[in-house]
This record gives C-alpha cells, sequence and structure tokens, in this order.
C-alpha cells in the first residue's frame, strides 16, 4: 500500500494557508469530556480516599478496597531495578546518570549585592517542597517519562516527589517501577486519570497535596491538568509529538525517513515534517518511506500520522528553511546539515536542536542528557523544555539601609502620590530624614 504524503514548495501560491492548515491543532476538550473530568475532580476533592478508589476500579477495572492496595513500596521499586535484565539496568542507570549530570548544570544559587548606602538586594532560591508526576501506565509505558520528570525535580532540591502511574488490569510496568527507583521517587500510587490529577491537587487523607504537577496523559489528564491550575502549578498542556527534519540533501534517506517515524509512530495525531532545499532528495526521502514502512511494528499508525499530519516541503534556499523553523517552533528540531553550528544564530523558536546527521531526535528521548518534555503546537515561541528550573521558586530580598530607605522614600512618595495611594506615600515618607 502507497502512502500519500503531502508534498509542498514554498514558493507556491497558497502555502502559507496550507501550512495554517497543516500546523492546526485544537488541543481543547469537548464539553463532553470537561463535564466527565470536572465531575471526577469535585467527587475526590469532596470524598478524596474513596472516589479514588471507586474511579481506579471503575477504570482501570480493578477490585481493591483500601489505598494501601493502591501503593508501591521503596522495596517494591527496588526490586523491580534489580530484576532487570542486566542490559536494561544498564541502559536504564546510564540513562538516568546522563539526564542526572546535564542537569546539575542548570541549578541556579541565591544571590545578593550591597549597595553604596548599605541597602542589600538579591534573590534567594527555593525548591519546592513536594511535587506530583504523572507517568501513563498500561501499553503506553514511559520509564524515559520518569527519569525526565522526576530527576530535575531531585536535582533542584525537592523534598518529596509523588509519582501516579494507572495499572489497568492490575498490570504493573517493571521497567517503570525500576525507573522511579533509579529517579529517586518517594511514593508511587497506582492510579490515574483525572481522578489522580484531583487527588495530587488537593490532597486526600492517604495522597499528599503537592505543589505541581508534571508529566504527559491522555485528554482526561489534560483537561483536569488544566482545571487545577491555579491551585497548583502545571508544567504544560502538551499536544501531539512532532518533529521537523531539515536536511541538506547529503544525509542518508532511509535515516531521515526512519527519524520521521520516530514520531509518527506515537500515535495518529503525531506530526512529521521534512524541509530541504534539495527536491530530489524529497523523492529519496519518499521512496525510503515506501520501502521501511512495511518493516515497521507500528505501520498503520504511521501510515495515518503522515497522511494526515506529515509533510515534504521543499525551500528555495538556507534562509527560506530557517523562515519555516521559526514559522513552524517545533518541539523537535533536526538540523541534518554540514555545518549546524552555522544555523543556530538565526534559530529562535526550538524546543530541543539535535544538531548533525550522527544526532536522532530518539537519543534525546532516552539518553542523551537534556529533558524531552518539550513544547508542543507552536508554543516553542514562549516556553522551554522542562528543567530544574520548574521546580524552584525565586523569592527578591530586599534589605535597606537608613540612608538607602530616606533617598527611596523619596523616590516612593512622589509615585505613590502620583497613584493617589497616601498610606503607601506616608508610610515611605516616615522612614525619610529630616
Amino acid at each position: 500500500m502507497t502512502i500519500s504524503i503531502r508534498r509542498f514548495r514554498s514558493d507556491q501560491a497558497d502555502f502559507a494557508a496550507q501550512m495554517d492548515a497543516l500546523l492546526s491543532w485544537e488541543s481543547v476538550s469537548d464539553t463532553g469530556v470537561q463535564q466527565i473530568v470536572t465531575d471526577i475532580v469535585n467527587d475526590v476533592r469532596k470524598r478524596g480516599d474513596t472516589a479514588l478508589i471507586e474511579y481506579t476500579n471503575r477504570f482501570d477495572r480493578m477490585s481493591v478496597d483500601s489505598m494501601a492496595q493502591l501503593e508501591l513500596s521503596q522495596e517494591q521499586l527496588q526490586t523491580a531495578l534489580d530484576g532487570l535484565p542486566d542490559a536494561q539496568r544498564a541502559a536504564l542507570t546510564t540513562a538516568a546518570e546522563r539526564v542526572r549530570s546535564y542537569h546539575e548544570k542548570q541549578k541556579t544559587d541565591s544571590w545578593q549585592y550591597t549597595e553604596a548606602d548599605g541597602t542589600v538586594l538579591g534573590q534567594k532560591v527555593t525548591p519546592m517542597d513536594r511535587v506530583g508526576i504523572y507517568v501513563p501506565g498500561g501499553k503506553a509505558a514511559y520509564p524515559s517519562s520518569v527519569l525526565m520528570n522526576a530527576i530535575p525535580a531531585h536535582v533542584a532540591g525537592v523534598s518529596e516527589i509523588i509519582m501516579v502511574v494507572p495499572t489497568p488490569d492490575g498490570e504493573l510496568n517493571q521497567l517503570v517501577l525500576a525507573a522511579a527507583a533509579a529517579a529517586g521517587v518517594s511514593r508511587v500510587f497506582t492510579v490515574g486519570g483525572a481522578q489522580a490529577v484531583a487527588a495530587l491537587a488537593y490532597g486526600t487523607a492517604t495522597v499528599p497535596q503537592v505543589d505541581k504537577i508534571v508529566g504527559p496523559g491522555n485528554i482526561f489528564v489534560a483537561t483536569a491538568k488544566r482545571m487545577v491550575f491555579g491551585v497548583v502549578g502545571i508544567d504544560m498542556i502538551a499536544g501531539p509529538s512532532e518533529i521537523l527534519v531539515v536536511c541538506d540533501g547529503d544525509t542518508n534517506p532511509d535515516w531521515i525517513a526512519m527519524d520521521l517515524f520516530s514520531q509518527a509512530e506515537h500515535d495518529e495525531d503525531a506530526q512529521s515534517i521534512l524541509v530541504s532545499t534539495d527536491a530530489d532528495f524529497l523523492d529519496a526521502v519518499a521512496a525510503s518511506i515506501e520501502k521501511l514502512l512495511p518493516t515497521m511494528e507500528r505501520a498503520d499508525i504511521i501510515r495515518t500520522s503522515l497522511t494526515e499530519r506529515g509533510a515534504l516541503i521543499h525551500a528555495a534556499d538556507k534562509a527560506d528553511a530557517l523562515n519555516l523553523i521559526n514559522r513552524i517552533a517545533p518541539e523537535h528540531l533536526e538540523l541534518s546539515v554540514a555545518d549546524p553550528e552555522a544555523w543556530l544564530p538565526e534559530i529562535r523558536h526550538a524546543g530541543a536542536i539535535f544538531m548533525g546527521r550522527y544526532t536522532a531526535e530518539a537519543l534525546g528521548d532516552y539518553c542523551a542528557g537534556p529533558n524531552h518534555v518539550l513544547p508542543t503546537s507552536g508554543t516553542a515561541r514562549f516556553s522551554s523544555p522542562l528543567g530544574v528550573y520548574d521546580f524552584q521558586k525565586r523569592s527578591s530580598l530586599i534589605q535597606c539601609s537608613a540612608d538607602g530607605a530616606s533617598e527611596l522614600g523619596k523616590v516612593a512618595s512622589i509615585l505613590a502620590r502620583g497613584e493617589h495611594l497616601t498610606a503607601h506615600a506616608r508610610s515611605a515618607e516616615y522612614r525619610i530624614k529630616d
């Protein structure tokens, strides 16, 4: 079966409209989903553990009668890690070490400085007390997500990391539990869905309330995260995974085809786009797609993704390709070109940039070191990858000397009276020296 993947030229008359249609993604859930989530969240908020147990039994086909049956011990997590095949345990440990090493570089310290009159100004950096990480369960079990969400929090100094992961039919994924042990997760509850988000946001008798919830999930999880934002912090409302590959035509087309597959296989809504200034190379990649697709386990998902949301785009030149990068603001950007460094100054919007022909995006998903939790759907225009900074708070420090308070008080008084806030003005004026 041939695959129909759209082809565009950047100089065609309707290219802008075609790109708008290609990139369009509606992440807002419908009213039906919103009502279901609202009911679940409010019920868990009201009835706590009882509601959490009922929803877990209903949606995950469980038959438990206490929260004790839904919490895993540290011994179970460590046993899962110790019980992995040697090669798998070594790979997981290596990935965890690399992710930790990278995120150690992101740590920021408190700072302050003293002005000439003795006034001290600064910033105090403090980790959050407790965070929750949501990890998909069942068939979509991603131990890499455990590492990417928990390790930055651990590096930031978060005291307690609470993980929730659904276990449909009671099926425990040992690799996910092993990742929790490797990442330093404090407690694990085998609950999922909107009910797990509600439990983390509001707390129950058993599940502690957290300060922030991070991690991917389905539309019910995303809708619940949106609903509880403000009570707790959240990382983002993520859309489908996406990759933009820019290639000068000198990379093996089979490599590029497989790089496109690596995102398309996530789900039917994932987006894979290739941009090249070489039209013949686009033909070669299209041929590689046809050749390699039958060899893929998730061929049907890949075919749907590439047909519905994929594209091969012929750019006029390098400047045109750079404009497309910044227009798309991709989650993952592969620069499969001879001199990727030369492209960086002009790239303004991208979640993660994979540089050179040998740097497959898949390496970043698992073990390169940088975080794989990235902004999607064009939000790289204003958002950044998940990192240590997402688990820290910053407090301003102000300590005025007598001389500093006197001089600043004169300025504050004038501005406060200009805003007709007399108490503000007089509070500052009390410190002005005669």
